[in-house]
């Protein structure tokens, strides 16, 4: 279910974060869904339960995942409210991409058309439609 890079300089817990979130954001976990307990998780990446502990904080903290007491960690179902804190987080992020496109040399008509590839790759369907 997940693949982690022990090499990496990254905190296994943040690439598990990322994980989990890219799972979340591309529909293979559910809205609702029950995530693998701390100890299986732990059991089956081989990890320390506190990492994975960690990493369920860190999710539920960005509002991805809520607990149960007693029950688990389930995914949370995306809801129409106030991101706007999240929003404009990741249009810094989007600036930041876009001056470094723009920086190696892409056009803007070039990078606006790999951006609408990935906007139907991403089921955002056609920009026209």
């Amino acid at each position: 279910m997940f693949e982690l890079d022990l090499r990496s300089r990254a905190p296994i817990y943040e690439q598990l974060v990322d994980k989990i979130i890219e799972l979340i954001i591309s529909d293979v976990l559910k809205p609702d869904q029950q995530l693998p307990s701390v100890r299986i998780l732990s059991s089956e990446l081989t990890l320390n339960p506190n990492t994975i502990q960690k990493a369920y904080r860190e999710l539920e903290y960005r509002g991805y995942i809520y607990s149960l007491p007693g029950k688990g960690s389930f995914v949370r179902p995306a809801l129409a409210e106030d991101n706007s804190a999240r929003l404009l987080n990741l249009e810094k992020e989007l600036n930041r991409i876009i001056t470094e496109m723009l920086y190696l040399g892409l056009r803007p008509d070039e990078i606006l058309a790999r951006a609408e590839d990935l906007l139907s790759a991403a089921k955002g369907g056609n920009i026209n439609d």
